[in-house]
């Protein structure tokens, strides 16, 4: 078996396609165009890359941004006091705070400041409570980009055994819900996992994010044949861009369809943060047009 490409880049751009028409509609309408407010602490250099990337995907399909840079010595009553700023500003419909945050700054408390209205990245207790619940309407980017993903290719989810190995707020827990409300059945696993190799070898879709290539690697003795893998990690091995898959060209073999790194599961994730963006910006118009 030769397993099947899952092209990030092309599943992206039709989004991405489609969103712009979107955004061309509001305006045609003649409607606020979407605005995503975007905050980064502090000089790191990734996080600067992941912002600046952001901006440009959003300026291509015409959301406009705004770029808010702070110092990394900034207070928390100064960055809480910048968002509720942006909370009460009919002209942003989306605030994204870049993570990780400064270490004298209580990340979880500046997440729940942001307007569950405008948390394009979905992490709120509000929003994560309704993904919970099966109300949400802005989830994880990286999640909802996954379960895109795998729709695009028609790959069915309903009865499917899937082991995620990963147990974050970002990636494992919401990806778990997305794939139950899809009917999959579904095993959360972790560093404290035993028998891990034998829990993958069960499993018909393989989604991995862990990112660190000296703790995990997904290696061909770990899948079965004819499994899909979505490969989520992303480190640096060889001073290259890799995920979690060991060996590629090896599980491709092996595999029914697989992500790459980079190409796959990556571009979802901006994509589905300018989703969210235009999502928030649409019923941000909605109840202005309720109330007039």
């Amino acid at each position: 078996m030769s397993g099947n490409i899952i092209d990030g880049i092309a599943v992206a751009a039709a989004v991405k396609s489609r969103i712009k028409r979107a955004v061309e509609n509001l305006r045609a309408e003649g409607h606020l165009p979407p605005c995503l407010a975007t905050v980064l602490v502090g000089k790191d250099p990734a996080s600067a890359i992941y912002v600046k990337n952001k901006q440009k995907a959003a300026a291509d399909v015409g959301i406009s941004t705004q770029d808010h840079k702070l110092a990394a010595n900034i207070s928390q009553k100064e960055l809480l006091e910048l968002i509720m700023l942006l909370n009460n500003d009919p002209q942003v419909h989306g605030i994204l705070v870049q993570l990780p945050l400064p270490e004298n700054i209580d990340e979880s408390f500046v997440i729940n400041t942001i307007s569950p209205s405008k948390d394009v990245d979905g992490l709120t207790q509000t929003n994560a409570g309704m993904l919970l619940n099966g109300k949400a309407t802005l989830i994880p980017c990286t999640p909802l980009g996954i379960i895109e993903l795998l729709d695009f290719y028609k790959i069915e989810l309903e009865s499917i055994d899937a082991v995620v190995v990963n147990r974050s707020n970002l990636v494992g827990k919401p990806l778990a819900i997305l794939l139950l409300q899809r009917n999959a059945t579904i095993m959360i696993c972790h560093s404290k996992s035993k028998n891990l190799v034998n829990k993958l070898r069960s499993a018909e879709l393989i989604i991995t994010a862990v990112g660190n290539r000296d703790r995990f690697t997904l290696r061909d003795n770990m899948v079965k044949e004819g499994a899909v893998i979505v490969d989520v990690g992303i480190t640096r091995f060889m001073g290259k861009p890799a995920g979690d898959v060991e060996d590629f060209q090896s599980l491709k073999e092996k595999a029914s369809w697989i992500t790459p790194v980079p190409g796959g599961v990556g571009p979802m994730t901006i994509a589905m943060l300018l989703n969210n963006t235009l999502l928030a910006a649409s019923l941000s118009t909605a109840n202005v047009q309720r109330k007039n």
